[in-house]
């Protein structure tokens, strides 16, 4: 069986000149297939021009047959060619059967490149590159290799982040690796050279719609306000955003939650908790309360169920599936908070609010300079 690898195994192979006839890029995460992609076509045809010797199809609009054929040339010119099939999920059953007799002897002087999110492993064709592929792991990023991608990703546009912007940034971006590089790159032409770059800065630039971030979804969630949670869902949804992301996004909130309330119960400040959630430090015990132990754990059943139903596509779709474990956490929430029953004449207390401070503001100043 041919062995999944990473990317850094990918380049320590090519530059022990390394080069297998058959690849599959696959993951969720597009810059990380991108990247690859643009490793191995450098690696195969060069730097320089080198369309000549490369055909790119796409899985929805070509025959397994034009890519058999396409593959089986012979390279003009050049030691190899490239043969990349982006969307490759997206290629017809039929059109997947065509191909697998070639997979089992390709062209040694073709490198073929299957790109895709995912793969539906039930099919033979899916198996097959299983067996004769080398798979570059494409998944996004883990917590303990996001940081140090970010840290490395802002060295070469040339800034330093401070903690409170990391962490901002990954809120805001959700953990998609193009929307942070989008970030750091309008952050390098903002900040002047020798400062670092604050979390003021990057909510300057960031330019997103106040409201609608992964901390106004669980203010919202907290609140039980089960209007708001579906408006939040369908505003990230209507903007473009992954529904696997939006689901990180969550679990590390709800991570999140959980440190901090770690952290109140061992005696810590509200101060640094209200730090760590950008909130009024006299709203912090309030809206921690309104997640309690038994709703955390409980979350944490919902998120992996919603996670299995979405990877497999068994769940329905995916807005749907995020809106039923939304309403679910919603109404867990409110079972488990819910006040006594007054008696009769008391006032009914009214739930408390806690208000959001908008990370969000109006870009009114060029370039910021030491002061």
């Amino acid at each position: 069986m041919a062995s999944a690898i990473s990317h850094a195994q990918l380049k320590a192979q090519l530059s022990q000149g390394t080069v297998a006839p058959l690849y599959v890029v696959v993951g969720e995460e597009d810059l990380l297939r991108d990247v690859a992609l643009g490793v191995l076509k450098a690696a195969i045809l060069g730097e320089g021009e080198s369309d000549f010797n490369c055909d790119l199809f796409y899985g929805d609009d070509v025959s397994g047959s034009e890519i058999v054929t396409c593959a089986s040339e012979v390279a003009v010119f050049a030691p190899r060619r490239l043969v990349v099939v982006k969307a490759a999920d997206k290629l017809p059953a039929r059109e997947c059967d065509a191909i697998l007799p070639y997979l089992k002897a390709p062209n040694d002087s073709t490198t073929v490149i299957f790109v895709a999110s995912k793969l539906d492993g039930r099919l033979k064709f899916t198996q097959a590159l299983a067996q004769t592929a080398v798979t570059i792991d494409c998944s996004p990023l883990r917590e303990a290799h996001w940081l140090p991608w970010l840290k490395q990703d802002a060295e070469r546009v040339g800034i330093q982040l401070s903690e409170e912007a990391v962490e901002l940034l990954k809120e805001a971006c959700g953990g998609s690796l193009y929307s942070v590089r989008r970030e750091l790159e309008k952050l390098a032409a903002y900040v002047s050279p020798g400062l670092a770059v604050t979390a003021g800065d990057v909510a300057t630039l960031r330019g997103t719609e106040p409201g609608a971030s992964v901390f106004d979804l669980t203010l919202a969630i907290g609140a039980r306000n089960r209007g708001r949670v579906l408006a939040i869902l369908a505003r990230n949804m209507e903007a473009g955003e992954a529904p696997l992301r939006i689901l990180g996004s969550l679990a590390w909130q709800y991570r999140r939650l959980w440190k901090v309330k770690e952290v109140v119960r061992q005696g810590g400040r509200e101060g640094e908790a209200a730090r760590t959630l950008r909130m009024d430090p006299a709203k912090v015990r309030v809206f921690l309360e309104q997640f309690p132990d038994a709703h955390l754990q409980e979350a944490l059943g919902l998120l992996l169920d919603a996670d299995a139903k979405l990877k497999g596509g068994s769940g329905g779709r995916p807005v749907r599936v995020l809106e039923g474990l939304l309403l679910r956490l919603c109404d867990r929430t409110q079972a488990q908070t819910r006040p006594p029953s007054p008696s009769r004449g008391a006032e009914v207390p009214q739930p408390v609010r806690a208000r959001t401070i908008s990370n969000v503001r109006t870009i009114t100043s060029v370039k910021r300079t030491r002061s």
